[in-house]
């Protein structure tokens, strides 16, 4: 991978910080040739700091470190991605991210259906929503449920119809997150488990 340093006057490229596994934007830092020479020998990431003019190696103060995974140049070398495996939180002011964001796993519209899970669950009042509804009849209710769900989603994919088979899988999917916050998990707990088995 060839950088172009020279382009800017400084001899400086932004670096974006990425954790490899989250995905999660962190910070943004610049780097000169030195410090992406030594970060490629450390596997610790090192910027060049514009206010201290002298390279700073993320964590040098803190212990949190920034672990090297994965260095991608842009489409005019000029821009770096770095994926990292952060040892800490990665802010000065104690946050995860420079944007006060928590790094956590996001699975998309999965992670917000949980969210909406969850709201439904701590504001159901005298209009209770199903899932309110359902969550208020108990933990053996709740598995009833995603045992006949599950039971509906066998039969459908020995038909035919892809239709209905996603539809009987959705619902599946969606009472099964129910089950896991009636036991106090979420999908990110049964993620762990399956990258450990990995």
């Amino acid at each position: 991978m060839k950088i172009n340093f020279k382009k800017n006057i400084d001899g400086l490229v932004p670096v974006i910080i990425q954790d490899s596994e989250t995905k999660t934007v962190l910070m943004l830092g610049y780097m000169n040739e030195e410090a992406y020479k030594k970060t490629i020998k450390t596997k610790v990431v090192t910027f060049y700091s514009r206010s201290k003019q002298r390279l700073w190696t993320k964590g040098e103060e803190s212990g949190h470190y920034l672990k090297l995974v994965n260095i991608k140049s842009d489409c005019d070398n000029d821009t770096l991605l770095i994926q990292v495996k952060p040892t800490g939180t990665v802010c000065h002011k104690g946050s995860d991210t420079c944007w006060g964001e928590s790094n956590i796993s996001s699975y998309g519209f999965i992670s917000k259906l949980e969210t909406i899970i969850t709201n439904r669950i701590e504001n159901s009042d005298s209009n209770q929503s199903y899932v309110a509804s359902l969550f208020s009849k108990g933990i053996n209710k709740i598995a009833q449920k995603v045992g006949e769900e599950a039971v509906e989603v066998i039969i459908e994919a020995k038909d035919s119809n892809d239709n209905l088979f996603l539809n009987e899988t959705a619902d599946l999917l969606f009472h099964y997150l129910i089950l896991l916050q009636a036991k106090g998990f979420s999908i990110n707990d049964v993620v762990n488990i399956l990258k450990k088995r990995h």
